[in-house]
């Protein structure tokens, strides 16, 4: 039952795993620690997460999940198509983008409905600031990547240090951070080097970040501590680290298997029995997430890489990537690895968080998604880092010359699978030397005491009197002070009348 002091919070997720996923974690932690929580979302959306929501009430938290249509049939989408993961051109990713903005009115209509005490948005929400004020509450700003990566582009987007250099190629320091971290203008996210639509977007979406009333992060203290402080000077922005959410909530094996996915998997499966037959650390993990694509020509790479390291290796492969040709090869490449036995492919979806934690994984080939680090720091793995888009080159910046817990690949391009141009292809003599580094013991001993060091703290971090533990208890006392003042001003006025 809801009570008078109760904190009453919604939720808005934005429509795609690496924000989507986080946010649904952070929603169902708020409510393990007593909060109302409402979660605001599309009808397929809802299906990845419903059961563990339906878990979550059963146990008796206080959640639940409101649905707005999304409008498939008036946009020419097929049915079910409503997060970035289903776009399968540019031109269908652009229709469930625009999809995504008009769910505005009917999210505000809720907003009105429901009548919150806080509102917790994407970072790509920024409407929601407006809304927020309308109804005299705060808006907490989600930010579902680094504090690393959030300083790095404050920094190049108030100096613009990359707008000086000849070439595109050619290296600069980042200023204002407190390590030297150099760049090129090809590894900046497209919106900063092309100037278009979506960098006015962009740009409003990081301004409202300063007219809310602070951000959630989902990281945490120990991993990178120097940049949350940077990031409290120079922004001046109220922040909260309460990560990593995903050890946090997802505690039970159920719960490691089924996040993020409609279908319960099988009990027993094939991978787990192939890496149960596995010596302890032997196999290397390799999953690009859930919105890379790639072409038939980077494909043939990454078999030939993987095969030649001499490692054994379980792959995540979606059947989008490649095409009709790519995935006959592919077929081949798979029977081949099931006779010698030295490689497994998995199709489309994957309990990533069990395959971390399973003692057979030695380390992750990652596209360096914020989430995927997360989960691997958690399981105490190193990385191979293959940053392909957005803010991922910084999160590798991060891995690689910060925390020194990943072997760069050499992607030298950010380019997102749906944008113009050739694609840059990583030969598969560089996969295979990075992957012979990373899961040679010897040459990478420090590296796995270093990560196994953070994966411990991200443990004790959620654990009582944690740093992340104590930060979600100040931010959510403040929520209830704001709430008990709030109403304290309205009696004060009604006594007036």
């Amino acid at each position: 039952m809801k009570t008078e002091s109760q904190l009453n919070i919604i939720f808005v997720p934005y429509l795609s795993p690496g924000h989507m996923n986080p946010m649904i974690d952070t929603a169902r932690l708020f409510a393990r620690h007593g909060v109302s929580v409402t979660i605001i979302t599309t009808p397929v959306n809802a299906l990845t997460f419903q059961k563990a929501i339906d878990s979550d009430f059963n146990t008796g938290y206080n959640i639940k999940t409101q649905v707005v249509p999304f409008p498939t049939a008036q946009l020419g989408l097929p049915d079910g198509a409503e997060n970035l993961k289903d776009g399968t051109s540019p031109e269908m990713l652009g229709k469930i983008s625009y999809g995504m903005s008009m769910l505005k009115n009917p999210i505000e209509f809720l907003f009105q409905d429901l009548q919150p005490d806080c509102l917790v948005t994407d970072l790509l929400y920024p409407w929601t600031v407006e809304s927020a004020a309308n109804l005299g509450i705060p808006r907490l700003h989600y930010f579902s990547s680094s504090y690393f990566a959030s300083c790095a582009r404050h920094f190049i987007h108030k100096h613009k240090p990359h707008e000086k250099l000849v070439s595109e190629t050619q290296k600069f320091s980042i200023p204002g951070l407190p390590h030297d971290i150099e760049m090129t203008t090809l590894q900046l996210e497209e919106w900063v080097r092309n100037k278009d639509e979506l960098t006015d977007f962009m740009n409003a979406a990081y301004e409202s970040e300063s007219r809310s009333y602070g951000t959630l992060y989902n990281s945490f203290h120990e991993l990178e501590g120097d940049y949350e402080h940077l990031y409290q000077t120079t922004k001046g922005i109220k922040c909260w680290s309460v990560g990593p959410v995903s050890t946090w909530v997802n505690k039970s094996e159920e719960e490691k298997a089924n996040r993020g996915h409609k279908e319960e998997l099988a009990q027993e499966s094939e991978w787990l029995n192939w890496l149960n037959s596995k010596q302890n650390g032997s196999v290397i993990y390799v999953n690009f997430g859930s919105l890379t694509r790639l072409s038939q020509a980077q494909i043939v790479e990454i078999a030939h890489g993987l095969e030649n390291s001499g490692h054994s290796f379980i792959w995540v492969v979606r059947t989008k990537d490649g095409n009709d040709n790519g995935n006959s090869f592919l077929q081949e490449f798979d029977d081949k690895m099931k006779v010698s036995k030295k490689g497994y492919i998995i199709w489309n979806w994957v309990p990533q968080i069990l395959i971390l934690d399973h003692p057979a994984t030695g380390g992750i080939v990652t596209h360096c998604g914020w989430n995927s680090i997360l989960e691997s720091v958690s399981a105490g793995l190193p990385m191979i880092t293959w940053p392909m888009f957005a803010e991922q080159f910084y999160n590798e910046k991060l891995l690689v010359d910060v925390l020194k817990i990943g072997v760069p690949v050499g992607a030298k391009e950010n380019k997102f699978w749906a944008s113009k141009g050739e694609d840059a292809v990583v030969g598969r003599e560089k996969i295979s030397k990075a992957v012979v580094q990373l899961m040679g013991k010897e040459k990478s001993s420090e590296m796995r005491m270093r990560v196994k060091k953070l994966g411990d703290a991200s443990k004790k971090t959620i654990e009582e009197c944690g740093s992340s533990c104590n930060n979600l208890i100040q931010l959510l006392d403040e929520l209830k002070s704001l709430k008990a003042s709030k109403a304290l001003k309205k009696k004060k006025i009604e006594n007036l009348k």
